[in-house]
């Protein structure tokens, strides 16, 4: 599978000569109109056009490597400082080729430039940059990333029975049985064609294995929390490498925001987040700053009957809210809510469109799921289940 970054760059680079490309023609062709197809003239004044080409090859790779193609807006305001930069750098660079003093007279054709000579090669900069370049840039990136599914794991602590419980009483954890059922697990995203990549283990953080909590994929952009309990607040550093490792752009929650990645459920493009015992308002506050700028709604919602936001409700592929109402502090914010008969039938993992995995633990959950034309994939996760885990908590999974 070729690396998010390799995708990256070649859309990069391809964008980058679509735009170059293009605003040279257009200039070339507007000079060789105004001088009545004179081909002597164009030789004279296709330097002109040369050097600027080249600087908007350059700086419209970086620009779009760093991100200037990430959203619409930023390519039409990058487009438009490309097309001046490079206009201008790329003249004072054919002055130094011609051995030209950059004299006052010098100084005062540069800019003279930009509504002459130069003019027809700035705009068509300009224009190309949000518009050509931009659709370029996705078809490559968007289109590969397209087939990525990928999911983060991470193998249970030696001290994995020593992990917190807030909302349940604490039962006696079978640790043998536990690291069998986090093997099943990962066979079973496996089976379902997603590629598991394990997040380096931290044997002596007890809830590390739920790696859900470490990290928010929002599109290529991941969210480094900060978990709302003291003991887990180390167990983001192994994740922040691995979500580096795939490419992916990284932002964080800071002091004194706390949040969790299983109080964050996202529908499209509305972001839940659940303000409860592990996510402050601050964490909600910080992941709506971040989230509004990627295109993201986020919807706070109250969360004290359960650890999680996503211990009472997960949703659907077509975007229904799932929730086993008990524990569901208000079913009425969610456009489309659906209760559920168990507890731990609240939890699925989308693994495709068609495609769940719940937990074998809730069977009337399951059938109830099936019933609406899903292919639901059991798991047995018991021992996760008695310190509060559910499916989604054990990976973190990137598309």
């Amino acid at each position: 599978m070729t690396s998010s970054w390799g995708r990256r760059l070649a859309a990069s680079i391809s964008a980058a000569f679509a735009v170059a490309a293009i605003a040279f023609v257009a200039s070339t062709f507007v000079i060789l109109v105004a001088s009545q197809l004179n081909s002597a003239a164009l030789a004279n004044t296709t330097p002109y056009v040369g050097w600027p080409t080249v600087v908007a090859l350059v700086l419209g790779f970086a620009a779009a490597l760093l991100g200037a193609m990430d959203r619409r807006w930023i390519a039409v305001v990058t487009g438009i400082v490309l097309a001046l930069v490079s206009t201008a750098l790329g003249t004072i660079i054919l002055f130094t080729v011609l051995k030209v003093t950059l004299s006052g007279d010098a100084w005062a054709q540069l800019f003279q430039s930009f509504i002459g000579i130069n003019l027809p090669f700035w705009l068509a900069v300009a224009i190309a940059f949000p518009t050509a370049g931009y659709a370029v840039f996705h078809a490559i990136d968007s289109g590969e990333r397209a087939e990525r599914r990928i999911a983060l794991v991470r193998i249970p602590a030696a001290n994995l029975a020593d992990g917190l419980t807030t909302h349940i009483e604490r039962e006696p954890v079978d640790t043998e049985l536990a690291d069998k059922q986090w093997d099943a697990y990962v066979a079973a995203l496996a089976g379902a064609g997603w590629q598991t990549v394990e997040v380096a283990s931290a044997d002596r953080l007890a809830d590390s294995v739920f790696v859900e909590d470490t990290a928010v994929v929002l599109g290529d952009t991941a969210v480094i929390t900060r978990p709302g309990a003291e003991s887990r607040q180390a167990e983001p550093e192994g994740t922040e490498a691995a979500l580096r490792a795939q490419g992916l752009r990284l932002e964080r929650i800071v002091e004194p925001g706390t949040l969790e990645g299983g109080d964050v459920l996202k529908v499209g493009s509305t972001v839940y987040v659940g303000r409860g015992g592990r996510t402050n308002a601050e964490g909600v506050r910080q992941l709506r700053a971040i989230a509004s700028r990627l295109g993201y709604t986020v919807v706070a919602v109250p969360v004290t009957k359960a650890l999680h936001l996503k211990t009472a409700v997960t949703a659907l592929p077509d975007g229904t809210v799932i929730g086993y109402e008990p524990i569901v502090d208000e079913p009425r914010i969610f456009e489309r809510f659906l209760p559920v008969p168990e507890a731990h039938g609240t939890a699925v993992v989308v693994l495709a469109e068609d495609t769940v995995l719940m937990s074998s633990s809730a069977p009337q959950s399951v059938a109830l799921v099936e019933s609406l034309g899903y292919t639901v994939i059991q798991v047995d996760i018991s021992e996760f289940e008695k310190l509060e885990g559910c499916v989604t908590c054990l990976s973190i999974r990137i598309r």
